[in-house]
């Protein structure tokens, strides 16, 4: 066993990524966490249950987080939008014009992926 051991060879990527699944105390320490969340899971819902007002009141603060990130992005939208039409707005015409034309061209081809993806 002269040789390095991360040579990163296929085989011995395959090798250690099987290694890797093999370590059972890895296995172990996972599987244990998943039943502790598990359980931890139940008597969250078992505690909801049994107080609706709680329940609904933890649905009001994540609806109302989920509107906070969504107002957050819509802001950084915006603030880059801006950005983008201060860049714009400060070259020279000619190159001004190239540019339009090159982000047009881009944001036709994202959109385009984006809708092949979505179909």
């Amino acid at each position: 066993m002269g040789e390095e051991s991360g040579s990163g060879e296929p085989i011995d990527i395959l090798l250690k990524s099987t290694r890797d699944l093999l370590r059972p105390e890895e296995l172990v320490r996972e599987a244990t966490r998943d039943i502790v969340k598990e359980e931890i899971r139940h008597h969250l819902e078992k505690t909801l249950s049994a107080d609706p007002k709680l329940a609904q009141d933890l649905k009001d603060a994540v609806r109302a987080l989920l509107e906070a990130r969504a107002m957050e992005y819509a802001a950084l939208v915006r603030v880059g939008t801006c950005t983008a039409r201060l860049g714009m707005a400060a070259v020279p015409p000619a190159i001004r014009a190239a540019l339009t034309k090159d982000v047009v061209e881009l944001i036709s081809r994202e959109l385009g992926q984006i809708v092949e993806r979505s179909l």
